[in-house]
């Protein structure tokens, strides 16, 4: 039986999410690096890599210079994480683009379009369905 369904990964991830959004926005001096928000980390098992999910405002060729950024960037931020952090192996850390904020704004759109569709006119299936019932 286990006690805690918390497991230590997720407690040290945690912590990493913190110390890595500090260190991204005191200590990083690249300029490409600049409005990043780092919304996750998923730590492995063995606490051996830590993918750090971050989202930025840019788009397109901006974007790809933030993670090109951020990529070089990483070594530095094992390297502070070390100092801040007493674990006895530290985290390779890989930067990830996070789309889950962009995936919950699209449903969102979705759902506000079926919302002002339904008080203004009905789904085309559901108005040639209705006729059909009503004609009978």
């Amino acid at each position: 039986m286990s006690k805690a369904t918390y497991k230590r990964a997720d407690r040290v991830a945690d912590q990493i999410r913190m110390e890595v959004a500090d260190i991204l926005m005191r200590k990083i001096k690249d300029p490409r690096v600049h409005g990043v928000t780092v919304t996750d980390v998923e730590l492995t098992g063995d606490l051996r890599i830590a993918y750090v999910f971050v989202t930025t405002m840019e788009r397109d060729a901006a974007e790809r210079e933030v993670f090109t950024g951020l990529s070089k960037a990483s070594g530095f931020v094992r390297a502070e994480l070390g100092r801040r952090l007493s674990l006895r192996y530290l985290p390779d850390v890989i930067f990830k683009k996070d789309v889950s904020g962009i995936r919950g704004n699209r449903i969102d759109q979705l759902l506000a379009g079926l919302h002002s569709t339904d008080g203004e006119r009905q789904l085309p299936e559901d108005s040639t369905e209705g006729s059909s019932i009503s004609g009978s």
